[in-house]
């Protein structure tokens, strides 16, 4: 009973971190299209702005892998999560596009840091409750972003200074990070008979590769869905639908909310049915969602579009990092580094193809990617499937 009782304090804690990771982006998402309208930004510029953030966790490299090995992935949680609140707080403060795209690429360097610490701690608490937990983490996540956008939907709305709700919701963010490692104790600490590596510098790099790679393409496609509905949902329904500016970010809501409730029910459906085929099950959901959104003749359409993307990648991300976590010859720290460090390709690519093919050929084609991303992740969901 008392095991039982730990497993639990553990898992609350490592999901408040989750929480507090998704909730501190999402309070600012809400706010782009009216920063696009205030800056006079093209559709082809704020592509290229928001894809600062992924640019910078690419440059992180193996800096995630060596924080954790050194000091521990709570040490990274809480060290990238008080970065991150800082830099967040600073946005109500700017004036320019370019002035974000900085804020953007520095909140990227140090995302991937408290990312990668809290899926290792995510992964060694689900090694100790002897059951899947991952995606139930991830869902707090997407609670926290949730919570985020909606409180920052109702500020936009209710007329609330935008510095004024960044600063509150930084240091909430925090706060709950600090809650969450000490929640999660000594859970985060190295399981037995494993050990962090910094790097895998001692062995072939062509078969941690080719291990590596299909985990990654099945991440960037979850992470490239996920980057749709944050950045573009909000311009889309505007854009595309019609909504007022005021309540553009219903459409992210409605995106997140759909996830979240995918993530929750996500660990449940794995066990019965694998990884694989819940995920695969998934891009069809994307590609069907993905053809709503491009062919939406009103806002009801365009949003079930959003929700059913939301639904289809909620369980993605958390089983490529699973799947990475326990791949053999590879610390758990070493493969979710690697796998987190390809899937930022992804945010990197995502939104400046997006805001190019808008200004060339209009937004609804754009948004046709979604489409492409729900079939290829039809196409490599075998490789999730659980090793034995």
């Amino acid at each position: 009973m008392t095991q039982v009782r730990h497993a639990r304090r553990h898992t609350a804690g490592a999901a408040l971190m989750f929480a507090s990771n998704g909730a501190m982006l999402a309070s600012l998402l809400p706010w782009y299209p009216a920063l696009i309208r205030e800056w006079g930004l093209t559709e082809i510029q704020f592509g290229l702005i928001v894809a600062a953030m992924p640019a910078g966790s690419l440059v992180s490299s193996v800096l995630p892998a060596r924080v954790v090995a050194k000091w521990g992935p709570s040490a990274a949680v809480i060290g990238g999560t008080a970065v991150m609140a800082a830099l967040i707080a600073a946005v109500g403060w700017i004036g320019g596009g370019a002035a974000l795209a900085l804020i953007l690429f520095l909140f990227g360097i140090v995302d991937a840091t408290a990312d990668v610490g809290q899926n290792v701690v995510g992964t060694r608490v689900q090694e100790r409750a002897g059951k899947s937990v991952i995606s139930t983490l991830h869902a707090c996540w997407s609670l926290g972003a949730t919570l985020g956008g909606a409180l920052a939907t109702w500020a936009a709305t209710a007329g609330v200074p935008l510095r004024v709700h960044l600063a509150v919701a930084a240091a909430v963010s925090l706060a709950m990070a600090v809650a969450g490692t000490r929640l999660t104790g000594r859970a985060a600490g190295v399981p037995a008979a494993r050990a962090d590596d910094p790097a895998p510098a001692a062995r072939a790099m062509w078969p941690v590769f080719v291990a590596v790679l299909p985990l990654a393409i099945v991440a960037i496609a979850g992470t490239a869905v996920e980057d749709t509905g944050q950045n573009w949902a909000g311009l889309a329904s505007v854009e595309l639908a019609g909504v007022a500016v005021a309540s553009a970010g219903v459409a992210y809501a409605v995106f997140l909310t759909a996830q979240t409730i995918g993530r929750f029910a996500g660990d449940r459906v794995i066990d019965a049915f694998g990884r694989a085929r819940v995920a695969a099950a998934g891009g069809a959901l994307i590609a069907v969602g993905g053809v709503l959104v491009v062919t939406a003749p009103a806002a009801p359409a365009l949003i079930a579009g959003f929700a059913l993307a939301g639904f289809g990648c909620a369980t993605l991300v958390p089983s490529a990092f699973a799947a990475a976590a326990a791949l053999p010859g590879l610390s758990d720290g070493v493969g979710v580094t690697l796998v987190g460090w390809l899937m930022r390709m992804g945010f990197l690519a995502t939104s400046p193809a997006i805001g190019a093919v808008a200004t060339g050929a209009g937004l609804s084609v754009a948004l046709g990617i979604l489409v492409i991303l729900g079939v290829v992740v039809m196409a490599c969901a075998p490789a999730l499937r659980e090793r034995a």
